[in-house]
């Protein structure tokens, strides 16, 4: 299982709006694909941060291919609709994540 985790820096004076639009129809719409599951948001909680505020947003999947066919096929639409939406003010980077049993 891999997780696929998306940490974003979002302006201060669009973090509401961001935080809807997250809620309401980014997350709701990544999983409507059915690749994948488990979403888990949260606040980072960092030491130097001058400005904004970081949230990392986490999905679990079953492989890498089954990511990549769900960004070609739904991913990249829902980017291009946050980007739309907040242009630079919310940027993002990916991690993937391999679980390992414990």
């Amino acid at each position: 299982m891999i997780i696929f985790n998306t940490t974003f820096h979002v302006e201060d004076d669009v973090c509401e709006q961001y935080l809807t639009f997250m809620k309401d129809i980014y997350i709701a719409e990544a999983l409507t694909s059915g690749f994948l599951h488990e979403p888990r948001f949260a606040r980072i909680h960092a030491q130097h941060e001058e400005g904004g505020i970081s949230y990392s947003l986490q999905f679990k999947v079953k492989n890498v291919d089954t990511l990549n066919h769900w960004y070609a096929t739904h991913g990249q639409a829902l980017q291009d609709k946050l980007t739309g939406q907040f242009g630079n003010k919310a940027l993002g980077f990916v991690t993937l994540l391999e679980e390992i049993e414990i």
